[in-house]
């Protein structure tokens, strides 16, 4: 068995301290399977690089990874000010829209949602800046809103809004969004990560409009705030996929509850056989320090037994000054903590039809054979995200497909190692050729048991089969 092999994947974002082809091969062999591109502060000719970078890199190594293009979505942002205003608590501050002016008595600052006056009463609190100041609404008219500081802080330019339990019309896609993801399809990304998703039908936004530009790319539906908690089971059907975007979510809902919020999620896509990323603040000490603190690694210890997906990396590889060891950290403490988490298999999810089912029974033969492992062959990727789905600690799961985009796609679902090889019409010499790979890269030994999910023709109809094949080298 490969020693690198663990079930959680990682993921890391690209940055001014990772983009070079250089510190991209080094990512990749340290253990990253998916690379992050943060719309944020990226322009199309830097996706367009990044991306050549990426595959020359990943074929240099030899070790493929996939893309994730992260668009930044519908946020309310505070506009520019000449210096940064000083609130002290009690003191009046306005903002104001294109569509209004200032009252003049008091400081005021410009926000860059016209209707944010009309969805916003009188008591209502507004945070600003993650949360680090808190204004109540004392009054809203058309194009402007009036606010009482409840804590302390100094306003600089753009800084973001949040509006804990406040139902915001806002688009699920903006233009900048859509721009951003035709430079993306063009380059050849493998998801999209969409920011602020409240509802299933912001899902179904972006579906169309990938489809409208001929991309299978995978949607992971990004929760940040309480509409999106509210919706996550709709929203967990609807996606690819969901990520756990503690950034602002954290500032969205009671920090108590976190925890618990991050645990519903995981569960409500293990129920769906849905992935599963926990992202945002796992080593954020690590962008200036080579070694996590002790409550980092108990969060990203919390995150593998809980049975996440993936963990995510976000500052620590695009500014930090500890990228590698980042990875490095995440990959000691999963490797740790994994062969610790003894768990039957996923008893949550449904499945559905009869070859659901019986890749539990795959799972469960494999587990009982000890050191062994599941072959699949692929070309949607159903057979082997729902294996994941099914959480069997210590058992490999043996992708393979002729499909370069979904080999690529393949490199996010639980414990699923993916390979690219051509398909034979007789499916034996396939088989065969899928065991002589795995022996090449050192991931079987001789005289291994394997269970293989594989088709087969009988009485001229094809039906599916399990099988077991020992490994002879």
């Amino acid at each position: 068995m490969a020693d690198s092999y663990r079930h959680t994947k990682i993921i890391a974002t690209l940055g001014p301290a990772t983009d070079s082809k250089e510190m991209l091969s080094k990512l990749i062999q340290e253990g990253v399977d998916i690379l992050r591109l943060n719309m944020a502060h990226a322009s199309h000719k830097w996706v367009e690089d990044a991306m050549w970078h990426i595959r020359e890199a990943s074929t240099e190594v030899d070790r493929h990874v996939a893309v994730m293009m992260d668009v930044k979505g519908p946020e309310i942002r505070t506009g520019e000010v000449e210096s940064p205003i000083e609130l002290a608590v009690g003191d009046v501050i306005e903002f104001f829209t294109k569509r209004g002016k200032p009252s003049g008595d008091v400081p005021a600052v410009t926000v860059n949602y016209t209707g944010l006056p009309g969805e916003v009463k009188a008591g209502d609190v507004v945070l600003v800046d993650s949360g680090l100041i808190q204004l109540k609404v004392i009054d809203s008219e058309s194009a402007k809103i009036r606010f009482e500081v409840l804590t302390a802080g100094s306003l600089g330019s753009r800084r973001h809004i949040n509006l804990p339990g406040i139902q915001v019309d806002l688009p699920a896609l903006t233009e900048k969004d859509e721009n951003d993801l035709r430079a993306g399809v063009s380059a050849g990304i493998d998801f999209v990560a969409l920011s602020f998703v409240r509802e299933a039908e912001d899902v179904g936004t972006l579906r169309k409009f990938l489809d409208e530009l001929g991309s299978k790319a995978r949607i992971i539906a990004k929760i940040e705030d309480q509409a999106g908690v509210r919706n996550m089971k709709a929203i967990v059907c609807e996606a690819d996929g969901i990520m756990v975007a503690r950034g602002d979510l954290g500032v969205e809902i009671d920090y108590h509850k976190l925890p618990l919020v991050q645990s519903e999620l995981i569960q409500a896509c293990q129920a769906e056989g849905k992935p599963v990323i926990v992202a945002t603040h796992m080593l954020e000490s690590m962008i200036s320090s080579p070694m996590p603190t002790r409550a980092e690694v108990s969060d990203v210890s919390h995150a593998v037994r809980e049975q996440a997906d993936a963990v995510m990396l976000s500052g620590e590889t695009t500014t930090g000054a500890y990228p590698l060891e980042s990875v490095q950290v995440f990959k000691n403490i999963i490797e740790s903590i994994e062969p610790s988490v003894n768990r039957p298999l996923n008893e949550t999810i449904v499945l559905k039809t009869p070859k659901a089912k019986m890749l539990r029974s795959a799972a469960l033969l494999s587990r009982d054979l000890g050191e062994s492992g599941i072959i699949v062959f692929t070309r949607s990727g159903f057979l082997p995200y729902v294996l994941g789905a099914l959480r069997p600690f210590g058992v490999p799961i043996f992708a393979f497909t002729d499909e370069e985009p979904l080999f690529r796609q393949l490199m996010l679902p639980w414990g699923v190692e993916p390979f690219l090889i051509e398909f034979a019409d007789d499916p034996e010499v396939t088989i065969q050729t899928s065991m002589k790979v795995l022996a090449e890269k050192g991931w079987t030994k001789n005289g291994q048991w394997l269970v293989v999910i594989t088709n087969a023709l009988a009485s001229d109809q094809i039906i599916d089969t399990l099988q077991l094949r020992q490994v002879e080298v």
